[in-house]
């Protein structure tokens, strides 16, 4: 199978459940409302030693945020419902709260809730109050640069994370150059985010190595420095592989990332480098969602 030139593994990315929240940031402007989701997301890239994994999902308008103001909706996922609990009043608490200007609402809501302004109110040391409205509850801490108004919860939903397809290229500038386009298109869809720094993985890697303390290594079969070395997945004209990684809420919206992931890379074709698109999975033993790009691009 080949798009534009473009030839496609016929493999499949190997994903895995998570546990996930959507936050609802806002500030006085928009230039703020980045500042705190950026503070939030930074070092949570991977759950391998991040704690968690987040990334902006996108903008929000004043007529789509609860209190009418610019906002960025926010995407958590963590392994466990506790581990998502701890890195959420961490991060808000952190980052979000010591951002001028802020405010944090949920953007999920389910059966299962986990405490936000809830936990956080005791900064207010005492002079916190609440509101309830709509059978929602707010709480207002006061903070020096005013006060910081916080939904009492957020929702955890199931979610998936660990989608991701690798683009093959004759040189990181030219799979570089690609992926930005990759994940530019990604960034049109809802319920997912790309989680790595700007998006792009330049350090995939497999399950376990060698040295017993680490839970991850290199993924030396799509090392181009170690062909003929290893047992490598690559072909004498590729000198780079980059890794691109989905997290979504449901199959379908990480089936339609992918898609316009690999569609976008795809168009650079090989007169820009770009020769192959695959994808890394461990045969099925990491987790039990499995995305076949042949399947997907059909």
């Amino acid at each position: 199978m080949k798009i534009n030139g473009v030839t496609i593994d016929d493999t499949f990315a190997e994903a895995f459940p998570m546990k996930a929240t959507r936050l609802i940031i806002t500030a006085i402007n928009m230039k703020y409302a980045y500042i705190a989701a950026n503070a939030l997301t930074g070092f949570a890239s991977s759950v391998i030693a991040c704690g968690c994994e987040a990334g902006i999902e996108g903008e929000l308008q004043p007529e789509q945020t609860p209190d009418g103001r610019p906002g960025v909706a926010i995407l958590m996922f963590a392994m466990s419902k506790s581990q998502l609990a701890d890195q959420l009043i961490r991060r808000v608490g952190q980052s979000v709260m010591t951002t001028a200007t802020s405010a944090c609402f949920a953007g999920a809501h389910s059966d299962t809730m986990l405490p936000l302004g809830k936990s956080l109110r005791y900064f207010g040391d005492g002079y916190q109050i609440s509101k309830l409205l709509d059978g929602i509850r707010y709480w207002r801490i006061p903070v020096m640069h005013g006060e910081f108004l916080c939904e009492e919860s957020t929702g955890v939903v199931p979610a998936i994370g660990g989608g991701n397809f690798l683009v093959m290229a004759k040189t990181s500038r030219h799979g570089l150059s690609a992926c930005e386009k990759a994940v530019q298109a990604i960034q049109a869809v809802a319920d997912v985010v790309t989680t790595f720094p700007g998006g792009i993985v330049g350090s995939g890697s497999k399950v376990g190595s060698k040295y017993s303390f680490l839970p991850a290594s290199t993924n030396e079969a799509f090392c181009p420095t170690l062909k003929g070395r290893v047992a490598s997945m690559l072909s004498e004209e590729i000198g780079s592989v980059l890794e691109i990684v989905i997290d979504g809420l449901n199959e379908d919206a990480i089936r339609t990332a992918t898609r316009a992931g690999i569609e976008a890379a795809c168009a650079h074709g090989p007169e820009k480098g770009i020769y192959r698109i695959g994808a890394g999975n461990y045969g099925g033993k990491l987790g039990p969602h499995h995305f076949h790009l042949r399947e997907i691009l059909a």
